[in-house]
């Protein structure tokens, strides 16, 4: 599929569904991530990209200060008035890249699905540099593998992307694959590049079941589906609800979700 960066305002236009239906993130993470970086009210953290704050509360939680930087207006907003009893949550409206954060300031900065739509080289060294010493950076995703579990409900959906999706972009069809560990191992060690030390990744897996009409709702917070022409758009995400609706009315999405941890030296 078209790489995502350069979408972020996509997310925006859809602020209220993105954190009805977009899932949050496992308990056995957020125990990982602790267990790495340990919190409390003595310390402060960054997020990356909040969204619908579907990452944000057991950091939190923790009792430490925390400073959001969202792109999206109507997302921070959203998170402004979610997170309303935590005094010492704050977000910064704008790009992480432009973000005026303090150097060697912070124990934690952590991204949930978001951090790579920032250039890697900008990224990293921007995180590194206001990091304290002996700090971490934890970034994470869920990448959700439809259909595992039918065949060929899965040709199905596949033969929607064929028809409207890929025409759209002008593409070839890639073949879709399940997130891998080599994946995971290739995407913490980038950080060594950049100075980090420690670095260690960790896959969490779950299985999510929704309805055709649900699975609609959920592609349309993907940006690139956004992006999409309204008319041909809504045609794709009709053939691709009737399609699930053929098959039984319900989808299983198989969710690898990956953790990688660096610490700052």
């Amino acid at each position: 599929m078209p790489m995502n960066q350069g979408k972020e305002w996509t997310f925006n236009t859809a602020a209220n569904t993105y954190e009805t239906i977009r899932p949050g993130y496992t308990d056995e993470l957020y125990q990982t991530l602790f267990a790495y970086a340990p919190l409390d009210a003595f310390c402060s953290a960054v997020e990356i990209g909040i969204g619908g704050g579907q990452a944000t509360l057991p950091v939190l939680k923790t009792g430490c200060m925390l400073t959001a930087v969202e792109y999206g207006d109507k997302l921070a907003q959203l998170c402004r008035e979610k997170f309303r009893n935590y005094p010492r949550f704050s977000v910064l409206t704008g790009k992480f890249e432009d973000a005026d954060l303090p150097d060697d300031s912070f124990d934690l900065v952590f991204s949930a699905s978001a951090f790579h739509r920032i250039s890697e080289e900008i990224g990293y060294l921007k995180v590194f540099r206001i990091l304290k010493s002996g700090g971490a950076f934890a970034r994470f995703a869920n990448h959700p593998y439809q259909a595992k579990d039918n065949p060929v409900l899965f040709e199905e959906i596949q033969k929607a992307y064929a028809e409207y999706y890929y025409p759209y972009y002008k593409t070839e069809p890639e073949q879709s694959r399940e997130y891998t560990e080599e994946k995971a191992a290739e995407r913490a060690a980038i950080a060594v590049k950049y100075g980090f030390t420690e670095t260690r990744y960790v896959l969490f897996h779950r299985v999510r079941t929704l309805s055709a009409a649900e699975y609609r709702t959920l592609i349309s917070t993907y940006s690139d589906h956004i992006t999409i022409e309204e008319r041909i758009r809504e045609r794709f995400f009709d053939a691709v609800e009737d399609t699930i609706n053929r098959h039984g009315g319900i989808i299983s999405l198989f969710d690898t979700i990956d953790l990688q941890l660096a610490g700052k030296p």
